[in-house]
């Protein structure tokens, strides 16, 4: 069977415009951040809210002002994190990852590889595609708070930028 029922279709057709609408208006208002992909935190956000519009599409069940809500609450609970990261070292540290360097001039550190489930592969891919050749004129990769792994060219005068980077 394709529908029960057209009025069931109505439904679905009125909501999704009014939900999306409103989900728009919500993560407007929440900021750039809010579909960001900086830590864990923000991409626990993210999925809840699509989880959540496509709970007020599809559930009879959940009326739409308590979906409005759902957006509204998880849109609050993510700009206080962010809030609280920002004013406390301490709360920071438990919501957020730090990014961990992974090669350090030239050389593989396979301490934190293992620590960071990270394979050789994996960072020789990175390494490929920011353009350099030999992992000896890398220097440094580091996997960053998001999951990303970023490859820095070896210097001379070393490399301020990683001054936050944990060894």
């Amino acid at each position: 069977m394709f529908f029960d029922n057209l009025q069931g279709l109505l439904r679905v057709a009125v909501i999704a415009v009014i939900a999306y609408v409103w989900l728009v208006v919500v993560l407007r208002f929440a900021g750039k951040r809010s579909l960001s992909k900086l830590n864990a935190f923000d991409l626990v956000v993210t999925v809840a809210l699509g989880s959540t519009l496509a709970t007020v599409l599809l559930s009879k069940d959940i009326a739409f002002l308590e979906g409005a809500l759902a957006f509204c609450m998880l849109a609050l609970l993510q700009w206080l994190v962010a809030r609280l990261s920002i004013r406390s070292a301490w709360f920071s540290d438990l919501v957020r990852s730090r990014p961990r360097l992974l090669v350090e001039d030239g050389v593989l550190r396979h301490a934190a590889l293992r620590d960071e489930r990270v394979t050789r592969a994996e960072v020789e891919a990175a390494i490929r595609k920011s353009g350099i050749g030999r992992i000896e004129d890398v220097g440094a990769v580091v996997l960053e708070s998001d999951g990303s792994l970023s490859v820095i060219a070896r210097a001379d005068g070393g490399y301020s930028v990683l001054d936050s980077v944990e060894r």
